[in-house]
């Protein structure tokens, strides 16, 4: 009786929220009033890296193509999302550029009245040969994931080769990306002595540096876990060698920035253990099987393939998906329950 209660005064809420921007713009207002404004959207949950947090090595558990979400289906369901005042669009996967012709659904989707930031996360072993074409579809930005800068090391990772994707981040500075951010994942006895070689190597390139916790997302993201550094450690670390200062950069996400004196150099820390960001969590997650996943840390989602599929119109569409903001959760247990997302990183989308 205690949770339907609950799950009755969030309604309420919602609805009075809803009731009161009703003469605005259409917008996704989840049940705790944050706006919904950004979709990572997988278009793979493929990879040609076996990185050891994400998949386990040796995995071929894949979704079948069949239950992909084709293009015109992907097209429909984002300018649902845009239509609702969503703006910002993040193509994710697996690895993104494995997926066929891309850059025509890149085409696709920059053409969207309302997606105003169209941005790629990759691995960039693929993106020596795509950059160009990516961001003349309308690409404007993208983040790398790059957690070593050893070669040896980055196999033990990932199993893959570090030159593709050193050649893949070149050739995204000569396509004109701006900004390029490196995602590095924090793994305590592992890369944690490489933090101020990171930095310098994103000072001689202009890239923006990025460190993320890690989350027991999957037995994978469980195992990762075993090698959690607290962020606040890093960043005191950090600030006995660099100058660090106050930043900001613009964009949707997580992270909180320190500017490195004397530099244009970015340094974000996404935290979602040690200072947990729900509170203003803007995202869904929008899975290759047409899965819509409301929190990364929680099981809440909804099935959109088989109602595109038996010819749902727009409007009903957009209707299922403020239908679906009801079930977003306040936030994340990783610390309560780390054992309880059970699927791995790429089957939700990065």
């Amino acid at each position: 009786m205690a949770g339907l209660l609950v799950l009755s005064e969030r309604l309420l809420r919602h609805n009075n929220s809803m009731q009161e921007d009703a003469a605005l713009p259409a917008r996704l207002i989840d049940p705790f009033g944050r706006k919904v404004e950004y979709v990572r959207l997988s278009v793979t949950d493929k990879c040609n890296l076996r990185c050891f947090y994400c998949l386990p090595e040796g995995f071929k558990g894949f979704e079948e193509p069949a239950h992909w979400l084709r293009f015109d289906e992907i097209e429909r369901v984002i300018g649902a999302f845009a239509g609702l005042g969503v703006s910002r669009v993040r193509i994710t996967g697996g690895e993104p550029l494995v997926r066929k012709d891309l850059p025509q659904l890149v085409g696709q989707l920059a053409g969207l009245p309302g997606v105003d930031d169209l941005s790629l996360s990759t691995n960039a072993t693929l993106l020596e040969r795509h950059a160009q074409s990516l961001q003349r579809a309308g690409v404007s930005r993208i983040n790398v994931s790059l957690d070593t800068l050893r070669p040896e090391r980055f196999r033990e990772i990932t199993g893959g080769r570090l030159a593709p994707v050193l050649d893949g981040l070149m050739a995204a500075k000569v396509a004109g990306f701006a900004p390029i951010k490196l995602n590095m994942l924090a793994l305590r006895g592992i890369n944690d002595d490489e933090f101020e070689d990171m930095v310098e190597f994103c000072i001689e390139h202009g890239f923006t540096l990025r460190l993320i916790e890690t989350m027991p997302v999957g037995s994978t993201g469980r195992q990762a876990s075993e090698h959690y550094l607290d962020l606040q450690v890093v960043k005191q670390r950090l600030a006995q060698r660099f100058d660090l200062v106050p930043g900001f950069m613009p964009g949707g996400g997580p992270a909180r920035y320190v500017q490195v004196r004397g530099t244009d150099l970015r340094i974000g820390f996404i935290t979602p253990i040690s200072q947990h960001f729900c509170a203003t969590c803007n995202r869904v997650r929008l899975a290759v099987d047409g899965t819509l996943y409301l929190c990364l840390g929680q099981d809440h989602k909804y099935e959109l393939r088989p109602l595109l599929r038996q010819g749902i119109s727009d409007a009903g569409l957009q209707e299922v998906i403020m239908e679906a903001l009801t079930l977003k959760p306040e936030r994340h247990e990783f610390r309560e329950q780390p054992g309880q997302v059970a699927r791995f990183m790429s089957m939700t989308g990065g």
